[in-house]
């Protein structure tokens, strides 16, 4: 594992040691004080501060990379070099030109990728395509996202020099840092984007503070998500309306409710102590031959692009 902060701390760390055919044998950070921290508490057996110590261990064939998304191209070609599959966090890089370089760098290589859009594999997501798919609410009209977050809110993670804020780092906000989830999930659904729309980027105190887009996919489906993270009250909703009923859902609660067929039934989920861990089982059984690519890098590519989009960068 490349990188070692607070994702890494229970979302995903302590998968790896859990998930038959998987075993965390070493953990690299750029503080020596921190990685051999995380080590002792993880009883993870090896450590160190150079990237280059993980890709020279022949007992190591695969490498999550958990570092902010400036340096997720660097060490996914390096760990393409060293010919080390590789699960690679999201945002799965910073624009697309970067998401070209992967790609191409991939298919000059036999080393598997998948991106962590880990939600694809919780409880409650599963249920809406589960509801998708047996055309309970029958054809798909509109989806519309809301996400609204006061200044005080605690949607995202808070860290110390707060990287998330600085584009360099993080390809741009908060919008950066929760988006790639939702976007993904939309196309996990609704399958190919015929249209991408740019409606509204505002800056108004640090960067992606209001953003809007629209998309059509295939099969008519229209979209529209809005992310206001200076919001005066929070919101966390999605709508999926279809010709014969609705879903609604919110990405950061439990609650599932599905109105069809003048009924209404409401279901409740719980998400596993390590929310990557149900990814992280698909991606072992990939990376052993067993199962297909839960999340490849043609499919983030694509959320990469409506994120620059929506962004005005492309």
């Amino acid at each position: 594992m490349i990188g070692c902060g607070d994702v890494a701390e229970v979302k995903s760390g302590p998968a790896f040691q859990k998930v038959n055919g998987s075993s965390l044998v070493a953990v690299m950070r750029r503080s020596e004080e921190k990685v051999k921290d995380f080590a002792k508490r993880h009883h993870v057996p090896n450590w160190t501060t150079k990237a280059s110590d993980i890709y020279n261990n022949k007992q190591i064939n695969a490498v999550y990379i958990a570092t902010p998304p400036s340096s997720h191209l660097v060490y996914a070609l390096q760990a393409i070099q060293a010919g080390k599959d590789v699960y690679l966090e999201k945002p799965m890089v910073l624009n697309s030109n970067e998401a070209n370089t992967l790609i191409s760098a991939l298919k000059d290589s036999d080393v598997k990728l998948t991106v962590a859009h880990y939600r694809r594999c919780l409880p409650l997501f599963l249920k809406v395509k589960e509801v998708l798919d047996a055309n309970t609410i029958g054809k798909i009209v509109s989806v519309e996202i809301d996400i609204a977050q006061t200044p005080s809110a605690n949607l995202i993670a808070k860290t110390g020099e707060n990287w998330r804020l600085n584009p360099e780092i993080s390809g741009g906000g908060y919008f950066h840092d929760i988006a790639p989830h939702q976007l993904d999930l939309m196309c996990y659904y609704f399958g190919e984007v015929v249209d991408i729309k740019q409606c509204t980027v505002e800056n108004l105190t640090k960067p992606g503070d209001v953003v809007k887009g629209e998309l059509e996919f295939e099969h008519g489906v229209k979209f529209s998500g809005s992310w206001n993270f200076v919001a005066s009250k929070d919101q966390d909703r999605c709508i999926i309306s279809g010709d014969k009923g609705t879903l609604i859902f919110s990405f950061y609660g439990d609650l599932l409710t599905v109105m069809a067929d003048d009924t209404v039934a409401h279901y409740r989920f719980e998400n596993p102590p390590h929310v990557h861990q149900p990814m992280i089982e698909k991606v072992v059984e990939y990376f052993q031959g067993n199962n297909e690519n839960p999340c490849s890098v043609y499919q983030a590519a694509v959320v990469t692009q409506i994120m620059d989009k929506f962004c005005e960068k492309a």
